[in-house]
Parts: C-alpha cells; sequence; structure tokens
C-alpha cells in the first residue's frame, strides 16, 4: 500500500488498521463505533483496486445503514481517481429495477463496482441470489460486512445464506465494534465466515467445547446442553489476533473529542 494516495487522511489507528489488513485474505476490524472502520475498510478496496486485485465490492450492513455507504461513505473516502459504480438493493419489484439490477451485475466496469446490500436481504431466496450472481460475474471482489455481530445466530437462515457466499469471495472482512454482545460463542459464526477454521475449528460443538463449560440438563423427555461458564479465553483472544485489529475509541489519542456518524 505504500503510495496509496488518499482521499481522506486516516487517523493514526486507521493507517495501523489498514497496514495490518490490507494485503490478508481474510480480516476482521473490531473498531468501536466513532474510530472510522468504514473508512478503512474504503481505503482497502482502493489499496486492492489499485494493485489490481479486486474491481467489485459486496457491502451487507443493517436496513438503517446500508444506503449511508451507498449514498455517503464510499464516495467521502474513495479516492476520486477511481471510477466507481454503486448500486443498492430494493426490496421492492419492479420490472425496471431488475433490468438495472441484472445490467449492472454482468456488465463490465472501467473502474469498482460496489453492490449495497442490507443483511435482512438475505432471509430471502430473491436478495440472496441476488448477491450470488453478482460474485459469480464478479470474481475479482471483496465482501464486507459491517455490523457483523448481525450473523452471530448461526442459526438464521440469513447467516447460513451469508456464509455460503464465502466459496464466491475472493477477499473478506468483517466489521463492528464488539464483536461479543452476549457471549463468547457469538464469534464462531462471524469469524467462520472470514474462513471456516479461522478459529481452528469448522464445527461449532468442537468450538463450544473448547471454550465454555457445559453442563447436560435434563427437563421432562428432553436434555440440552447449557453454557454455564467459559474457559481458555487467552487463547481464544490470541486466535483473534493473527486475523483482527482492536481499538477502542479512548485508546485514540488523535481523535477530536466528538466524531459524528451518520447512521
Amino acid at each position: 500500500m505504500h503510495g496509496f494516495e488518499f482521499k481522506t487522511q486516516p487517523y493514526d489507528h486507521q493507517r495501523k488498521a489498514l497496514e495490518a489488513s490490507w494485503a490478508a485474505d481474510y480480516f476482521a476490524l473490531f473498531m468501536e463505533m466513532g474510530t472510522g472502520k468504514s473508512k478503512v475498510a474504503i481505503d482497502n478496496v482502493g489499496v486492492l483496486y489499485e494493485a489490481g486485485k479486486i474491481n467489485a465490492v459486496l457491502v451487507i450492513a443493517p436496513k438503517g445503514v446500508y444506503h449511508n455507504w451507498a449514498k455517503r461513505e464510499i464516495d467521502l473516502h474513495l479516492p476520486d481517481r477511481i471510477p466507481r459504480k454503486i448500486f443498492s438493493w430494493k426490496p421492492v419489484v419492479s420490472k425496471k429495477y431488475e433490468r438495472e439490477l441484472t445490467d449492472f451485475m454482468v456488465e463490465k466496469h472501467d473502474g469498482v463496482k460496489v453492490f449495497c446490500v442490507n443483511v435482512e436481504a438475505f432471509s430471502s431466496r430473491r436478495g440472496t441470489e441476488a448477491a450470488v450472481t453478482y460474485l459469480h460475474h464478479n470474481p475479482d471482489n471483496m465482501i464486507i460486512v459491517d455490523e457483523s455481530t448481525t450473523i452471530k445466530n448461526r442459526k438464521a437462515l440469513r447467516t447460513k445464506n451469508i456464509m455460503a457466499l464465502q466459496k464466491e469471495s475472493k477477499y473478506r472482512r468483517i466489521l463492528t465494534g464488539s464483536p461479543v454482545t452476549k457471549s463468547p460463542m457469538d464469534l464462531f459464526s462471524q469469524c467462520n465466515f472470514l474462513e471456516e477454521k479461522a478459529l481452528g475449528f469448522n464445527s461449532y460443538f468442537a468450538f463450544m467445547g473448547r471454550y465454555a463449560n457445559v453442563v447436560k440438563r435434563t427437563m421432562g423427555h428432553k436434555s440440552f446442553q447449557e453454557i454455564v461458564g467459559y474457559r481458555r479465553l487467552d487463547e481464544l483472544s490470541e486466535k483473534l489476533n493473527r486475523f483482527s485489529y482492536r481499538v477502542l475509541k479512548e485508546e485514540c489519542l488523535d481523535l477530536p473529542p466528538k466524531v459524528y456518524v451518520k447512521r
């Protein structure tokens, strides 16, 4: 990335995050809200595009966020010298929109194409098929999952559909301020999306057996495994450190007193 000219100058922590992540096939940006993780991801797109590695991006974000990527974040941080074509997913079906979507997915573009889709769309067949088609026609791609705790539930249909995109992707990034909301088990599907064995396990139950204390419970005729505690968390943290960058707002000494994030 040496010689890359930024459109908006990064803070020190953003530069460190980019230096750590830009060339990796998969990486996690665990950066607290207000520290500018989306800028790091967009700079990463710019670096890889100018290195001839990618020409397409799929951004997956929650309903209130994905439009912000399309309307503001990409143009704010991606250098003007890089041509771009940005397209947003719409749940409403119309023949005109479907034609525009198909043209966008399959056409060649002299620059980088960015398809922004809300994570909820992956609960539907239509949204999932659109993403798969886009990635299939644009194999030199990167998938960015913003607010990746939205795929922490391994049983959810949208999580399963997003996980299946891995085989169509070249580079993968997950972004979130706090990857663990209730339990260290939240990490499994997020990291498994990045790489099946990023944490050393492709089975959730093997992962749980390593890092959770589990007790067998019985209620009536049913029995189940209950997590009553956690173990080996230092080991888990060491594994995460191999493919992630973590920063808290209080650690960013060069940030202004307030950083406004448009939602």
